[in-house]
């Protein structure tokens, strides 16, 4: 409702004024109930606390653990497609060490990868504790993979985790998958990981001297324990892992035997963690323990433990401020929710309409409302200026590079710099003759119809369109973000482009309208790309010789003698990136006009994996001259 002076004008009243006489209201209930609730709140907070900790710590180091050994998993079920297909193996001993020590330097989780034929013979490779990498080529198995440890397999076994290994330089885990050849099993690929590695994500858990990080496996053996030096009770662990928990000498573990379950952490206990107290060393432990399986043949144990006597007591207390908690947040929460709604209401119709600006869906923008509150009236105003103001300048740089710069930061990704890129030019054959006979209105629409069939390809491979020059248009891959296969994304653009032409071709035959013929040109290398300009008429462009390039392979289109529809002519540059691309033939080596020295010049199949009938890439004529 409106309110107005006796004047008849509005009245606006300052954020600061609706804010603050509504919050001090509930601040004043708020600081009555904390009165009474006292010691019982800071009980319960204490509780809540602990529990979410309960859950989350024992959470992240199970996750860490899962990272860490569904790293080693994925290395053999990546490589195992390699053996099973010959390309690695016994056949080819030198490559398959190379490549073994490629992946194994790739992988910091892995320590040994290895092959394991029917007969025992062994070739892989293992990273000593030092660092040094070890190639194995014979019947003797690197550390911690003697046949008996490795599982049983068979042709359709997933990856199977064996037990823990116990070696004299340390213990390992380790995961096989068979390797089929013709139908038949060959052998079994294993990759293993010593359990230091897991040294650095148990120490990170420790949060300090009241804190101790364990893990013990499926055979009850203690293989963790993150106080090997000190221990919260006093002493240090003098026994050699593993070694059974009940006697490893650290006397919370033996406690565990007598341990009583805490049925307070019943959110812990729904997602598998179990909270117990015990009693050792003439104090109270509170001990989190959850089974951990995937890692090996059986379950494992992770777990922690902390001095927890303040806790204990705290825990006993909870139950006599109980309902007067829940009936001050009945009431809080009441007078919080009825505020926050009156405050929110305009605030949250912002955030809608900033969440639709930062997707640049301009059009999807509604103006803000005026508001009683003058702060909020002044963003109004504001921000609908700003609207209009964005869907101008929206009008004249491209949506696709916006959205990048607004993603990267616009400041520093529009920064002149030196980059790999790709760049495609495009021209219409003739358009000068085309559009001879045609109206101004006429001409912009069939130039406006054909670039909107260029950006929509563009933007699908994720490219940038620079700019249009006539009846042309300049594009790049690579920047403002990197990505390794920019002239790949350009290649499939102009398959795009050449698909969706002979589309509207077929259309604009059909209805009478004049065909259209296109030549591109793809350069691949560096290039500056950034703001160039001076003062305030900045232009994000790629400038450089790989663009010049680009440009006159466009040009040298027009020397194709067949007359096609569409003609991609690319450099060796970007045909060298393209891996398993055969769809193009050598068209010459060719002196483009401007450039020193000479370019070899390839011409791509344009419809190339489309259903459109064309001249195949070996029957592609251009003219040799050079």
């Amino acid at each position: 409702m409106k309110k107005r002076n006796r004047s008849g004008r509005r009245i606006i009243l300052p954020l600061t004024t609706v804010v603050g006489l509504g919050f001090g209201a509930f601040v004043a209930l708020a600081i009555a109930l904390v009165l009474a609730l006292s010691v019982s709140a800071n009980f319960r907070n204490t509780f809540s606390l602990l529990n979410d900790k309960t859950v989350l710590s024992t959470q992240a180091l199970e996750q860490q653990l899962t990272t860490h050994f569904g790293s080693v998993e994925n290395a053999v079920v990546g490589l195992k497609p390699y053996f099973d297909n010959g390309t690695l193996g016994f056949n080819n001993i030198s490559r398959t060490l190379e490549d073994l020590s490629v992946a194994l330097e790739a992988n910091r989780d892995l320590t040994i990868v290895s092959l394991t034929d029917e007969d025992g013979r062994r070739v892989g490779v293992y990273r000593s504790p030092s660092g040094k990498i070890w190639h194995i080529d014979s019947a003797k198995p690197p550390p911690g993979l003697d046949a008996p440890d490795l599982p049983k397999l068979t042709m359709t076994s997933p990856p199977t985790w064996g037990p823990i290994v116990v070696h004299e330089v340390g213990l390992f885990s380790n995961v096989s998958v068979p390797v089929v050849q013709n139908g038949k099993l060959v052998g079994a690929l294993t990759a293993a990981s010593s359990m230091d590695d897991l040294t650095a994500i148990v120490s990170a858990h420790d949060e300090g001297p009241d804190n101790t990080v364990f893990i013990i496996s499926s055979d009850g053996d203690l293989i963790m324990h993150s106080d090997m030096e000190e221990m919260q009770t006093g002493g240090r662990l003098e026994a050699k892992l593993p070694m059974p928990w009940q006697t490893v000498g650290d006397p919370v573990l033996t406690a565990m035997m007598d341990e009583t379950t805490l049925g307070e952490f019943e959110k812990a206990a729904e997602l598998g963690v179990s909270v117990s107290i015990v009693d050792a060393s003439e104090d109270e432990f509170i001990v989190m323990k959850a089974e951990v399986g995937g890692f090996s043949d059986k379950p494992w144990t992770i777990g922690q433990y902390y001095r927890g006597a303040t806790v204990s007591r705290e825990v006993q207390r909870l139950a006599g401020s109980m309902f007067v908690g829940l009936g001050a947040l009945i009431v809080s929460v009441l007078v919080a929710f009825w505020i926050g709604r009156r405050v929110a209401r305009p605030l949250r119709n912002l955030a809608v309409q900033s969440r639709r600006i930062g997707e640049l869906s301009l059009n999807e923008v509604e103006p803000l409302p005026r508001s009683r509150v003058a702060e909020l009236d002044q963003v109004a105003v504001a921000f609908n200026s700003m609207v209009e103001g964005l869907k101008a300048m929206n009008t004249y740089v491209p949506r696709s590079l916006f959205i990048k710069l607004m993603r990267l930061g616009g400041g520093k990704a529009a920064e002149a710099r030196e980059m790999d890129l790709t760049i495609l030019f495009t021209d219409i054959v003739g358009f000068t003759a085309i559009s001879e006979h045609m109206s101004a209105e006429e001409t912009a629409g069939l130039l406006n119809n054909h670039f909107a069939i260029l950006v929509e390809a563009v933007e699908a491979e994720g490219g940038t369109v620079d700019k249009f020059l006539g009846d042309g248009m300049l594009a790049f891959w690579g920047a403002p973000d990197e990505r390794p296969d920019h002239a790949e994304a350009a290649v499939r653009t102009a398959r795009r482009i050449a698909v969706a032409q002979h589309d509207a071709n077929q259309k604009a035959e059909a209805e009478g309208r004049p065909v259209m013929r296109l030549r591109m040109g793809i350069h691949s290398g560096p290039a500056v790309v950034g703001n160039v300009g001076a003062f305030d008429r900045w232009n994000y462009t790629v400038v450089g010789d790989t663009v010049n390039a680009a440009e006159r392979l466009q040009t040298l289109g027009r020397e194709a003698d067949d007359e096609p529809e569409v003609v991609i002519l690319a450099s060796s540059e970007t045909i060298n990136r393209l891996p398993g691309e055969t769809h193009y033939r050598q068209v010459g080596t060719h002196s483009l006009r401007g450039r020193r020295g000479s370019m070899e010049v390839f011409r791509l199949d344009p419809f190339y994996n489309s259903k459109i009938s064309q001249h195949s890439a070996e029957s592609l004529p251009v003219s040799a001259a050079e």
